[in-house]
């Protein structure tokens, strides 16, 4: 036996059994080149000693797959027994082992977000500033754009036309070209050219439309957010990838589950982050705290947002989306994507937040360093899908994110 004290470990070398967790989910298989972050995993977790060897008297141990290693990280707050969780981590090794195959280094545990702003300043000092204070603030020094309120007026009234919605989107010429972009995209796959609004809601549909057009607005509202804080490219692409994906996920469970609308589910899908603007905003110190302590404490961010900030950014969206009056379907979705089972449509919720974790762990293989937050209990199953489905709507996300993104960018 070669049991090796905790505190005498060190990167490098090779562990010679399994490290599981209380409930027996495997965190660290047989194999596995230690670093520094698997030391202070078995730390956290109250071990005293373990069985490893240096790496030198390693030879004929079978090293373990290091990009399932790696993946594995990613996945500790995510319940073992979930079959669609297993699924996704699956998808998410096969995807980093293709990407290693073609090139791509795996990030090391020293490559984080350690960007210097101490030239920035906070709204609120740490522990003064509650989630209320942070929206009452953006709400009074910001004018929301006028053609949200005019489209949400015509989402509201049901006496509203084709010719209602066409005639206010068309004043607005930046959200017209990107309506158009998107419903011409092979995303939406009609055969004919979409020319003009009025056609596209004759084809899409007023709501779906005002729908559409209600979140594109919305994301336009936010364009000031300090570069050296976050890349906003990177941002949108994650959300835009988690919309694609909730409408992805939401075509398949309408055929089962008639009230789920793809669009809706698009748009919340689109803003479920929309939150984190806000804090990004008002409180750009402590939410690159947040960032680095969710990344080297490998726990969800937002997790290490109620850490650090004492809220999180599902709070934030609750009072900001209730301030301008979003419509309550979206909203719900958005602020309960962390815990489904409290919205008043748990299904809708629930696949927000399928869709974001799905994105995260497509992010894993393009540099993404955030942990899976995980799947509540029977979120999965509550749709009537299949997991096998799940390697399907991944296939289909990849053909469609860059032609989405050039329709928003």
């Amino acid at each position: 036996m070669s049991e090796i004290q905790i505190n005498t470990l060190t990167p490098g070398m090779v562990l010679l059994s399994n490290i599981e967790d209380r409930n027996g989910y495997l965190l660290l298989p047989s194999g596995t080149k230690l670093q520094d972050g698997h030391i202070q995993l078995m730390k956290k977790l109250g071990l005293k000693s373990v069985e490893a060897v240096p790496e030198s008297e390693a030879k004929g141990i079978t090293l373990a797959d290091p990009c399932e290693q790696y993946i594995r990280n990613f996945f500790v707050y995510c319940d073992p027994d979930n079959e669609a969780m297993l699924e996704i981590f699956r998808i998410a090794v096969a995807r980093t082992q293709l990407a290693v195959e073609r090139g791509w280094i795996m990030p090391t545990e020293d490559q984080r977000l350690a960007t210097n702003l101490e030239f920035m300043k906070d709204l609120y000092p740490p522990g003064l500033g509650s989630a209320k204070d942070l929206v009452d603030h953006e709400t009074e020094l910001a004018t929301f754009p006028g053609i949200y309120f005019r489209i949400k007026e015509i989402l509201d009234s049901p006496s509203s036309s084709a010719a209602d919605i066409a005639r206010v989107v068309s004043t607005d010429v930046g959200l017209s070209a990107k309506l158009l972009k998107l419903v011409n995209s092979p995303f939406y796959g009609f055969a004919d050219t979409i020319d003009s609004i009025a056609h596209a809601v004759s084809l899409v549909g007023i709501k779906e439309i005002s729908t559409l057009a209600l979140g594109i607005s919305t994301i336009n509202f936010f364009k000031d957010i300090p570069p050296e804080l976050m890349d906003m490219k990177t941002f949108w692409r994650h959300s835009l990838s988690c919309g694609i994906l909730s409408r992805l996920i939401s075509m398949r469970a309408k055929k089962t589950h008639r009230d789920i609308e793809p669009d809706r589910l698009f748009t919340a899908g689109l803003l479920h982050d929309v939150g984190r603007l806000i804090i990004f905003k008002k409180q750009p110190y402590a939410s690159v705290q947040a960032l680095l302590y969710a990344r080297e404490n490998m726990i969800p961010l937002v997790d290490a947002e109620s850490e650090v900030l004492g809220f999180d950014h599902t709070e934030i969206a609750d009072l900001l989306l209730s301030e301008w009056n979003f419509p309550v379907a979206i909203t719900t979705a958005i602020v309960n994507h962390h815990d489904p089972k409290s919205a008043s449509n748990p299904k809708e919720a629930a696949i927000i937040q399928i869709a974001d974790n799905l994105t995260n762990a497509v992010e894993i293989s393009r540099g993404g360093m955030y942990v899976l937050p995980g799947i509540q209990a029977d979120a999965w199953e509550g749709l009537g899908l299949k997991t096998s489905e799940l390697v399907g709507i991944v296939d289909q996300f990849d053909e469609h994110i860059e032609e989405v993104l050039g329709a928003f960018m």
